[in-house]
Formats: C-alpha cells, structure tokens, sequence
C-alpha cells in the first residue's frame, strides 16, 4: 500500500516471557471506578451505569521515566490494573467476558487535574487533561499461562518516594472486569490489542519533578516511573 508519508510505528506494550509484542489499538479508561475515589472526587458512589474516556495508543509508554508534560501545574497519579484484549467480540456475554483476556498489566493514568477541572467547569470534553503525550506508563504485559486472572482480595497500591498514597483491594472495584468488558462490547466491537484501564482507588494527588512512583497489583506486576 502506498502513502503520502511513511505511517507511525505501531504502538506496541512488551509481554512478559516473549519477545513478541503486544499492538497496542484502543486504550479503554474506566471513571471513578472505586467507591472511596468518587468520594474524594466530589461524587456519590451510587453504582449508576458506568463511564469511559480513550486515551491515545501511544499515550502508553514503558514504565521507566515520563517527562512532565507542558501546560499544568497539577499532574495527578491513578494506579491502575488494566485488563490486555486477546479475542475481541461484541456484546460479549459477562459469563464468557474473562476468555477475551490475553493478560494483565499494570498502569498509571496520569491526568493534567487543572485541565480537567476546567473542562468540566465549562462543561467541556476533558480529553486534553487525559489524553496527553506519554500519560499512560505501564508495566509489561504478564500473560494468562503466567499468573492467571487476579484474584479480588489482592492489593493495588502506589507510593511516592516510599510514601504509600493508594491503598486498595481489587474487590473494592464497583464494576468489576467481567462486567466492564461486557458493558464496553454493548457499545463498540472490541478487538485484540484494546486496552482497558480498570480505574484507580482512592489516594491520587499531585507530582512534581524528581519524584520517583512505585506501585504495582499483587500477584500481577510492578511498576516504578521517575518523573522528569
């Protein structure tokens, strides 16, 4: 096929025990996805239908340094689980949902808050406080014939520069993974390659230059990122 300029590269996530890597085509965030955080986001945590932002496919980078990005003075971090799609479908079935899954990873969705708050202050899509160059790091993937699917009473944690900031379980997820790709398939086809970010619990506050984040998903992966 011809072009009128040589395409981008493929994004591409690294999978643990391959060489082989993951194309990466649409990155799924799911909002305020643990009771404690819409709390402390201003919300009630009445379990209504849930909602969903895209960030770019190459928002996700290595977890290894992330530049603070341009035209914010408040980068917030959220850990997350997320969820590889190894088989895609439509209006996936939630007793079926978890054989979609080629693995787990985690990640951290960084958010540019003072832009956020303004588009929503304004009534505005909020894409630019989410959707910004590098603001997804993640860990590689880890395949199902490594770890197999989380179990609910393991951790999910971060800290920054050794002090814990989030502290959770996966079962204090209010839509739990069966369900959040079952209600995604309802809306448009999923496809091998689709990311899901699982949501982030209570505990996510601001950055700064040199801070160094560790977190991880017991039982799942690890991930640390400097912020320069």
């Amino acid at each position: 096929m011809n072009y009128v300029f040589e395409p981008c590269s493929q994004p591409a996530a690294d999978v643990v025990g391959s060489d082989a890597k993951f194309p990466i085509r649409r990155v799924f965030c799911v909002g305020r996805n643990y009771a404690a955080h819409t709390r402390e986001m201003g919300f009630d945590p009445e379990r209504e239908d849930p909602f969903f932002f895209i960030k770019p496919a190459d928002a996700i980078i290595p977890a290894k340094e992330m530049p603070y990005p341009p035209q914010t003075k408040d980068l917030h971090h959220e850990i997350e689980l997320v969820v590889a799609i190894g088989k895609g479908g439509v209006d996936i079935d939630e007793a079926t949902a978890l054989d979609h899954v080629f693995g787990y990873a985690v990640g951290i969705d960084f958010t540019r808050r003072d832009l956020q708050g303004a588009a929503k202050k304004a009534g505005r899509p909020w894409d630019w406080g989410k959707g910004f160059d590098n603001s997804g790091p993640m860990s590689p993937i880890v395949p199902l014939a490594e770890a197999g699917h989380p179990d609910p009473k393991q951790k999910i944690w971060l800290s920054v520069n050794g002090e814990i900031r989030q502290d959770a379980t996966l079962n204090e997820l209010i839509w739990k993974i069966p369900e959040v790709i079952s209600i995604i398939s309802q809306s448009m086809a999923l496809k091998p390659g689709d990311l899901i970010f699982s949501g982030t619990p209570a505990g996510v506050a601001a950055v700064v230059k040199g801070d160094v984040l560790t977190g991880g998903v017991e039982g799942v992966a690890e991930i640390e990122i400097k912020i320069v």
